[in-house]
């Protein structure tokens, strides 16, 4: 490695073992190559799709997930100019090639490249982030590594990648000033895909079953809960003059809810799917698709397209009014991080977004 702080030889890692079973071990510090880049992970939120590998096992084991992940340049590897040990990054973990047919129709999660994970902190490449150190490669690094002002903090930046995915999602909707947009699900990325669709002029309505996640919604100016344990069709009706909202988010992986957002939009209104990650079988009325001309549709991942305008938000709306920190509700240790799993795992009220922090106790 060139351009190198004093580095130790291996680190401490939460390792994904088998479903269900993820243990505190140490590892060896991973070794980078040319083009590369080693960064110390200061904050990674723990995100859905992570959850969803560990308890399915989709993925082979040994692996280190994580990749809603912020930190500081530990070493450089040969050929790279744009970074040096000390710079504050976050990392995507997954970016395309730009020149293939699916890059080309701007469906970047498609490409080939896209779908190969450019970080990893040992064993197949997962993200990492669940680690003190990720390998960065260089693919990543020529495209992939954002540098973090001095005046946002990493549990800000952390939050760059998720802000991607559902920034995409709500300009993929096209959503005009005089529509109304239901959001299923409150969690962070409920209230993420709100906050970002309300600042379109939209009306909002946010729909969960917890009143403690609506209040933190409001936080971020969504001023219309609906409570999900009633008649949200009813009530989207009902504040529509009885036509249905124009849109439903589903920010939920949980597929009775597409009959609910189905029949909360109007004739010719769009559903989109966020959350159903998982494949599986869900009944939907074809006749609602055909004759009341309703558009079902999916977003997934992040998008290059608007990469530097969704790292732009997540920067200036630190200093602006949209403070992401305050969606983090619990942070754990790297030696705590399996509770932090467990937490995200099974969310509670007053649970929002969980991240690990390896080096919490030193602070920005």
């Amino acid at each position: 490695m060139a351009n190198e702080e004093k580095l130790p030889k291996t680190m401490r890692a939460a390792v994904y073992r088998g479903v269900d079973d993820v243990r505190i071990e140490t590892v060896p510090v991973p070794e980078i190559g040319a083009g590369e880049v080693l960064v110390k992970i200061h904050t990674c939120g723990i995100c859905g799709t992570d959850l969803k590998k560990i308890h399915t096992g989709s993925h082979t084991a040994p692996r280190i997930f994580g990749h809603e992940m912020a930190g500081t340049v530990a070493a450089v590897g040969a050929g790279v100019a744009d970074f040096k040990v000390g710079d504050r990054v976050m990392a995507f973990h997954h970016i395309p090639c730009g020149a293939c047919y699916y890059c080309r129709k701007q469906t970047f999660a498609q490409c080939e490249t896209y779908k190969k994970v450019g970080c990893t902190a040992g064993f197949e490449p997962a993200g990492g982030g669940f680690a003190e150190y990720i390998r960065v490669m260089d693919w990543i690094v020529k495209r992939g590594l954002v540098k973090i002002p001095d005046d946002v903090p990493f549990e800000q930046a952390a939050w760059i990648e998720p802000v991607n995915t559902c920034f995409k999602a709500v300009k993929l909707l096209a959503l005009k000033p005089d529509e109304t947009v239901l959001v299923i699900g409150q969690g962070p990325i409920g209230i993420l895909l709100a906050a970002l669709a309300a600042r379109t002029g939209a009306t909002v309505f946010t729909s969960d079953n917890y009143p403690e996640r609506h209040a933190v919604a409001a936080r971020f100016g969504l001023k219309h809960p609906l409570d999900a344990r009633g008649d949200v069709v009813a009530a989207c009706k009902a504040a529509t003059e009885g036509r249905g909202a124009d849109v439903a988010l589903v920010a939920v992986g949980v597929d009775a809810v597409i009959k609910t957002a189905m029949d909360a939009v109007r004739p010719g209104g769009r559903v989109m799917l966020f959350a159903s990650t998982q494949h599986g079988e869900a009944p939907f009325d074809p006749a609602a698709v055909c004759m009341d001309e309703k558009t079902l549709m999916g977003s997934y991942s992040a998008s290059a397209a608007i990469q530097d305008e969704g790292v732009e938000l997540v920067f200036s709306g630190y200093r602006n009014g949209f403070d992401l920190t305050k969606l983090i509700s619990h942070r754990f240790s790297l030696e705590d991080a399996v509770k932090g799993i467990e937490l995200a795992s099974h969310p509670v009220a007053d649970s929002m977004k969980i991240v690990i922090q390896p080096c919490c106790a030193q602070g920005e």
